[in-house]
């Protein structure tokens, strides 16, 4: 690598020597970032999986790594030399040094235990339904965004990035994905995008399961350049064909199996609803009080981990807060001494394989599972104490292969399906671009409409007794 010796390097256990720009060394060392190093990229997984206890800080490089690499794969970087010159302001440095920022702060704004609680701030909606608000959910993508444009202060994203001559709404663009630009929205935010194709292997790696691997190297070597009505686009050779589906294989079986598993999923839907009601009691964070300390105290906005989650449930715990509740306190403790709760199984819990496009079965389904669930709540509250509780977690989002055809019309932006941003596209030998569910030998084209929905529901020890005894569930 043609690097300046002095330049900043860091280790990273999948790919080695990394290489930063002064502009990204100081971006890593501010309060918003360093915040990273203390948020667990899996949840809770780690009660399960005890190596899984990697961070959104190497992620996060590591997503930034892979950026890098496609760009040099598409020819769309600079050399190094000018990429780590400070002085150097072409618009080819200052795209490449975009898109690496972009991935390198793509999740800024991670809430405690990642996706854990993010789902808790979401439904309770502080910003989101106010009066004057712009209806936009509290997640962590508008929350990094918020960092990034709203922090024109020494030590603050917006201010070094301007001291850099870059633009803070352009970074932020680019991390939504809305970026004018086709390619560069491909490469961050894409069924095969460079965060995808960091976490696969580094959650794998951590966790010790194999279902996340597959070939970087290769896949990489067969990135290209197409041009499709006068865009250019991000493909993927048909020569890698197999490459590509072993990704999108390998990441359905990751969620399948790992993170949306019964063993895998429990702690974090525990960990959700003690959120949502310390939300509800005013006793943790809301999104509008991290807005203002991210303007205002980027210290105290640094302690917003995993550390100070933890912390606020055991305070509560033990000083007797989560005894006016006892179906919480019961989830703290299963949350601080790593008791699991009980998996209900029954018909209408199970895994199944549907299709995409017959959104009339899947409604149909998911009803069943919400009426069992409600039956369930009723012959607790009936026949039950305040010991017997349930949690549910039907799943946010399904796991699939890819968007499917139909859904894909459904949702387009533009009249050709080859210019929307997330579908992988492949590059046939004939020069033609092709969408991958449309491309004959893929094993892709005859799974494209399915997906798996995975529905989980726990519950206490006593339930689980009590709603064998009504005949609710056997074993």
């Amino acid at each position: 690598m043609d690097v300046p010796v002095k330049s900043k390097i860091v280790f990273d256990p999948l790919y080695g020597f990394i290489h930063l720009t002064n502009l990204e060394w100081e971006i890593i060392h501010t309060p918003f970032y360093q915040r990273l190093r203390w948020i667990k990229q899996l949840g809770f997984t780690f009660y399960t999986f005890p190596g899984a206890e990697h961070s959104r800080y190497g992620h996060s490089i590591g997503v930034m790594f892979n950026a890098h690499k496609i760009l040099q794969r598409l020819g769309r970087d600079v050399p190094e030399p000018d990429l780590f010159d400070d002085k150097i302001q072409s618009p080819e440095k200052v795209f490449h040094q975009s898109i690496r920022l972009a991935a390198l702060l793509h999740d800024l704004g991670t809430f405690m235990f990642s996706h854990t609680t993010e789902m808790a701030y979401i439904r309770y909606g502080d910003t989101t339904n106010e009066k004057n608000g712009k209806g936009i959910p509290d997640d962590h993508e508008h929350l990094g965004s918020y960092i990034i444009k709203n922090t024109n202060y020494p030590g603050g994203i917006t201010f070094i990035l301007k001291q850099y001559h870059l633009d803070p709404q352009k970074i932020s663009n680019l991390v939504k994905g809305i970026d004018p630009n086709i390619l560069a929205n491909q490469i961050l935010h894409s069924e095969i995008d460079c965060d995808r194709m960091d976490y696969l292997l580094r959650d794998a790696h951590y966790s010790g399961i194999k279902y996340g691997t597959y070939d970087r190297d290769y896949l990489l070597h067969h990135f290209r350049v197409a041009t499709v009505s006068g865009h250019e686009v991000v493909a993927i050779n048909h020569n890698a064909l197999h490459a590509v589906e072993d990704f999108l294989m390998a990441r359905f079986a990751w969620y399948s199996q790992v993170v949306r598993s019964a063993r895998g999923a429990r702690f974090d839907a525990i960990a959700e609803e003690i959120c949502f009601y310390m939300l509800e009691k005013g006793k943790i964070y809301t999104y509008s009080q991290l807005m203002d300390m991210i303007e205002n105290n980027p210290t105290k906005f640094y302690t917003f981990n995993d550390q100070y989650f933890m912390h606020q449930v055991h305070t509560y715990y033990s000083d007797g807060t989560f005894d006016k509740n006892p179906r919480i306190k019961d989830l703290a403790f299963c949350l601080l001494f790593g008791h699991a709760p009980r998996t209900i199984k029954c018909e209408e819990f199970k895994q199944r394989i549907l299709n995409q496009d017959e959104d009339h079965i899947y409604e149909k389904i998911v009803k069943r599972a919400q009426d069992k669930i409600e039956e369930i709540r009723d012959i607790l509250a009936k026949k039950g104490t305040e010991k017997d509780w349930i949690v549910e977690d039907l799943p946010k989002k399904n796991i699939i292969f890819v968007k499917s055809k139909k859904k894909l019309v459904k949702t387009k932006t533009s009249e050709n399906l080859l210019l929307e941003r997330d579908p992988a596209k492949i590059l046939m030998d004939n020069g033609d671009v092709k969408l991958l569910g449309d491309v004959e030998n893929s094993i892709i084209s005859g799974l494209q409409n399915k997906f798996n929905f995975v529905p989980n529901v726990y519950c206490s020890d006593s339930a689980y007794e009590l709603l064998k005894q009504e005949g609710i569930i056997t074993g």
